[in-house]
């Protein structure tokens, strides 16, 4: 929708009348004085024709009429979007070693390993923080940023959705990835950092030990909650027949819960994807989003449009006025010379 910011400006559009009615005339003699007639008999010159033209009127009432709509301050108001109110500062980290493909999560009635059915659970949270401002980090051998903190869920959702198992390496370092998040808060230290880590082992690699990473959570105020992925039991087949294993049984859980508690976070659980949903919904009620979003309507100046134009249209006038000098000041002389043989 377009609105003038300054409306009241057009009341200066009947000013140049005013001053045409209200200013004094000149002289009347001052004015024949300035009339130099055509040294072409029979012929208007260009002076004449260009005075008795109504282009200069036009010009003139043009280039008045763009002034004062710039100065009216047009503006084009959008479409009305919605501004997230100030959330919290969230990342998620999440393990991409090699026991991430272990398929012993149900998901939708199929068998699926531990990265597919954490993506789809995943999903969802993302979704459902509006307000908040999300991170993705991967780790395995190392830890690595895929997602920068951002309001744009739909990318983060995207570039967890893109991740493979093995892209960075077999092993898990639990306390480059914490140590990671950490950095990538320092910058907002005002804000409400928390780091969700979900894993599904112990800490095998890094530069960084998970006690060292704690203490780094504690002084810059990071909240972290641990959540831990895989089942507690699973039927494999092999030559002898079918037997019950438990493949959940590197993951640390002591050390995930100490992680947890000491930053003021949580250690959760997950056995299948209905916990993981559960956790996340969790996570939703001790972390709540944030109220109500605002609205905006962005707004676009369009004022330089008409001053360009305004600013085009004197450029060439005069021009045009330089040009009809030059030619009156040619056919002047020309006259001269013609008059002087006529003399002689």
């Amino acid at each position: 929708m377009l609105e003038f910011a300054w409306w009241w400006a057009f009341l200066f559009l009947p000013l140049p009348l005013l001053v045409r009615f209200l200013w004094p005339a000149a002289p009347e003699a001052q004015m024949a004085a300035l009339k130099v007639p055509s040294l072409r008999p029979g012929s208007s010159g260009l002076e004449e024709q260009v005075t008795k033209s109504r282009l200069p009127l036009i010009a003139c009432c043009l280039i008045w009429l763009l002034l004062v709509v710039a100065a009216a301050r047009p503006q084009w108001l959008g479409e009305p979007i919605s501004i997230p109110n100030e959330g919290r500062e969230m990342m998620l980290a999440v393990d991409l070693s090699g026991s991430m493909k272990i398929d012993d999560m149900q998901l939708n009635g199929r068998q699926v390993n531990r990265l597919t059915m954490t993506k789809s659970v995943v999903y969802d949270f993302i979704q459902r923080r509006v307000g908040d401002r999300l991170g993705l980090i991967l780790f395995a051998d190392t830890a690595y940023v895929q997602a920068p903190l951002t309001y744009d869920r739909d990318t983060v959702s995207t570039l967890l959705s893109e991740a493979v198992i093995g892209l960075v390496g077999e092993q898990t370092a639990i306390g480059d990835a914490i140590g990671l998040a950490v950095k990538r808060f320092d910058a907002r230290e005002e804000s409400n950092n928390v780091l969700i880590l979900l894993t599904d082992g112990q800490n095998t690699a890094g530069n960084i030990t998970p006690e060292q990473a704690k203490e780094l959570a504690i002084n810059k105020g990071v909240k972290v909650y641990t959540i831990g992925v895989g089942a507690d039991k699973m039927l494999i087949q092999s030559f002898f027949g079918s037997r019950q294993v438990n493949p959940s049984q590197e993951l640390d859980e002591d050390m995930l819960t100490d992680i947890a508690t000491s930053t003021g976070g949580q250690y959760f659980r997950a056995r299948n994807a209905q916990e993981l949903q559960a956790i996340y919904q969790q996570l939703d009620a001790l972390e709540p989003i944030e109220g109500e979003t605002r609205k905006m309507r962005p707004l676009t100046a369009l004022f330089y449009y008409p001053l360009t134009i305004a600013l085009a249209l004197s450029i060439l006038w005069a021009l045009v006025l330089v040009l009809k000098s030059i030619v009156d000041l040619f056919q002047y002389r020309r006259s001269d010379t013609v008059t002087e043989r006529g003399n002689e």
